[in-house]
């Protein structure tokens, strides 16, 4: 069984940064790519930012410049630093990877969400 677990939300005034984390655990073979995902009311959920087993990153638009992810393969864990927050960065955040386990099979996994509130 695999899990993610994200930690790092809160509420933060506009202009404020919280970094967010999430932490694959289980019988993981290997971890693909890992990104964050958010949620806000009445939205669907977007992509904000994904990282690559080697590192490589990609970034949403309304997020490029002020969003950082990162990863720390040898703790399977990744990292989302955010700065300059706004309201509309209001959501719950969501971790996903695609994980291969100990039955060699690559899946999808979801944490179950961490809310962040910008708000003054």
């Amino acid at each position: 069984q695999v899990q993610l677990v994200e930690s790092g939300g809160g509420l933060v005034q506009p202009g404020g940064s919280l970094r967010l984390s999430c932490a694959a655990s289980g019988s993981i073979v290997s971890v693909r790519y890992m990104d964050w995902y958010r949620q806000a009311p009445g939205k669907q959920r977007e992509l904000v930012a994904r990282i690559t087993s080697d590192g490589s990153t990609s970034y949403s638009d309304s997020v490029k410049g002020r969003f950082t992810i990162s990863r720390d393969n040898g703790q399977n864990t990744v990292y989302l630093r955010m700065n300059s927050l706004t309201p509309e960065d209001t959501a719950v955040y969501y971790c996903h990877s695609i994980i291969v386990d100990v039955g060699d099979f690559a899946r999808h996994y979801w944490g179950r969400g961490t809310q962040v509130t910008v708000s003054s």
